[in-house]
């Protein structure tokens, strides 16, 4: 089925939902009908989307978006591609995991390098970084740490952990604590974040 087709087939079933399309995919105009979009994927006997094989997100620097990847394994269809955008400044897009349970560490994980809280997701939190890991990595505005330096909380973790630590490192830590200051990657002030790219 063409992307057209299943657009007009999903407005056929709720006239309310705003859908435009985009690179052989379907935006969700308003989030907030991300969830409404999905279960009339779901309840369609002519598309029967029974599969969520992927969630992911990207930074456009003007929003976040989240993008979703679906299949009929029955009717062999796919994959049906959805996308939602959400602010930056308060990133939030509805769960899926009430409709779909392959959603639930795909979220975290999306939440966990991006910052978009899934509303309605049962035990929404960080997936890979540890719990006090101050950011979203995968943002493009994220600030890197530099690798080189620790912060006197990693020479906490690392000493509870009875794992070795020079005293060349603890004094560079604790001389950051002392300045209050974070153990930030120099960049060339020339540098800037790279162009959003959206589609």
């Amino acid at each position: 089925m063409r992307t057209e087709e299943i657009r007009d087939h999903l407005q056929s079933l709720d006239s309310s939902l705003r859908l435009r399309i985009v690179l052989e995919s379907l935006l969700v105009e308003n989030p907030e009908d991300l969830a409404r979009a999905v279960r009339a994927l779901k309840s369609s006997p002519r598309l029967k989307i029974d599969f969520l094989s992927s969630v992911t997100a990207a930074d456009y620097l003007d929003f976040l978006e989240t993008v979703y990847h679906f299949y009929s394994v029955e009717l062999r269809i796919g994959p049906v591609v959805l996308r939602a955008r959400t602010r930056r400044d308060d990133p939030k897009i509805p769960s899926l995991c009430g409709l779909f349970r392959s959603a639930e560490l795909q979220e975290r994980e999306a939440y966990d390098m991006f910052g978009i809280r899934f509303e309605g997701h049962p035990d929404l939190r960080r997936l890979f970084m540890w719990d006090n890991f101050e950011g979203w990595p995968l943002r493009k505005d994220y600030v890197q740490e530099d690798s080189d330096v620790l912060e006197s909380q990693d020479l906490a973790w690392l000493e509870k952990n009875s794992i070795h630590v020079s005293q060349e490192l603890k004094t560079r830590a604790l001389d950051l604590q002392a300045r209050g200051l974070r153990a930030d990657a120099q960049r060339p002030a020339a540098e800037g974040p790279a162009n959003s790219g959206a589609p």
